[in-house]
């Protein structure tokens, strides 16, 4: 099984980065640290045994039994604000979460490149070497070692992992879903980005919230999209 990702990286990366430079006030990424970056979060349930060096900021993320079976994601309004409590604790508390600018809209076609397999597209992200794309592995244990600044979404349950860590490389890829709102679930990324100071650009394509920054040799991708279930389906991809 793959991750399931519904736009090209290479599509839009091009677009969204020529909005996220380093001049300017409104896309300079500012360089304080994240305050609550090893916050200490409530314990997980249901964790492959192999995942126990998951960093702390991944630990409420809900992750597939050892049988494989799928995390069940609770929807009611407890689990959401558990979720988005755990979520301004990651930032610091409410008067640091920031808000994403609104999207700019992105081309609706999509290449021929959107058929590409899950390391294809990651190898077209901005700042991500292909070469590592093509040493990626698909295990979940890549969920528990996404890095610090870039966390699954708490409570999110993961789907599906990728990611490699060979000859140098730092690549992850995740699929999770979330009951959070979707705007709320950007808003966070958006937070994380310019805490970690990288700039963050927000597109909208093919009903996809997409947000990316790259600098420094570090660079990450979300797409965000609300499900017909009324969950919000996440891809993120973090390099460097």
């Amino acid at each position: 099984m793959r991750l399931r990702f519904q736009i090209i990286l290479a599509s839009c990366a091009s677009i969204l980065l020529s909005a996220c430079g380093s001049s300017g006030e409104d896309t300079r990424a500012e360089s304080e640290q994240d305050p609550a970056i090893t916050a200490a979060l409530n314990q997980p349930i249901s964790y492959d045994p192999d995942l126990s060096t998951m960093n702390r900021a991944n630990s409420a993320a809900l992750l597939p039994t050892q049988d494989g079976s799928l995390p069940i994601v609770d929807r009611g309004p407890d689990a959401v604000e558990i979720a988005r409590a755990e979520a301004l604790r990651l930032v610091g508390g409410a008067g640091n979460m920031r808000k994403a600018p609104e999207p700019q809209e992105l081309p609706e076609e999509l290449p021929v490149e959107a058929a590409l397999t899950a390391g294809a597209r990651a190898a077209a992200a901005p700042g991500i070497d292909g070469n590592c794309a093509e040493q990626m592995s698909y295990t979940l244990q890549w969920a528990a070692k996404m890095p610090p600044a870039f966390p699954i979404y708490p409570r999110g349950a993961v789907q599906e992992a990728a990611g490699t860590d060979t000859d140098g490389c730092a690549l992850r890829v995740v699929n999770f879903v979330t009951p959070v709102p979707l705007g709320e679930v950007v808003d966070f990324y958006f937070t994380r980005a310019r805490n970690a100071g990288l700039p963050a650009a927000h597109g909208l394509q093919n009903g996809d919230n997409v947000l990316a920054g790259s600098k420094g040799g570090r660079s990450f991708v979300v797409y965000a999209r609300e499900l017909q279930s009324g969950l919000v389906e996440v891809d993120l991809v973090t390099g460097g």
